[in-house]
């Protein structure tokens, strides 16, 4: 479900797109070198990045209404926190970009925003790029990376 709000931020007149990049943005390193490796791959391409926080709300079963509406309460205020890193982060790159935010499962949130956009603009190509990280349990149980990189639809960039 989607429980986020988009917020549409450009740096240069808006020119055709035909790539679109969703970036899964966390603020963490790992999620910093992907923001920064896709802004090098619009280079000299016509081109927007997607910059998408996927919220992780634990299983609803164990959790009070009162306690989701904490929760949903905190993703507001950390994915706008995360929109204005994001925006830090491009500025000064002539680039497109959009901040969007969702509930869910990482790897399946990100699938499903790249197949949306791929959806609504045919002809244009949409990628994933995620960071990974070094940690021994994304390792040994997965990340959303290893996930992407194994069931996405579309194609998936992986940033060391």
């Amino acid at each position: 479900a989607d429980g986020g709000t988009s917020v549409r931020a450009v740096s240069t007149d808006p020119a055709p797109v035909n790539l679109y990049l969703v970036v899964g943005y966390d603020g963490s390193a790992p999620a910093t070198r992907a923001l920064d490796a896709a802004v090098r791959l619009l280079q000299g391409r016509a081109g927007r990045i997607e910059v998408l926080y996927v919220a992780h709300l634990p299983s609803a079963d164990s959790l009070s209404a009162d306690a989701i509406g904490e929760l949903r309460a905190d993703f507001d205020d950390i994915a706008r926190e995360l929109r204005a890193n994001a925006g830090d982060q491009l500025r000064g790159h002539e680039v497109q970009w959009e901040f969007s935010w969702r509930e869910g499962q990482i790897a399946d949130q990100l699938m499903a925003y790249a197949t949306g956009l791929g959806d609504a603009h045919p002809g244009a190509t949409t990628v994933i790029v995620v960071g990974s990280s070094s940690a021994a349990m994304h390792r040994i149980v997965g990340s959303a990376a290893v996930t992407l990189a194994r069931r996405s639809p579309v194609p998936v960039v992986v940033v060391p």
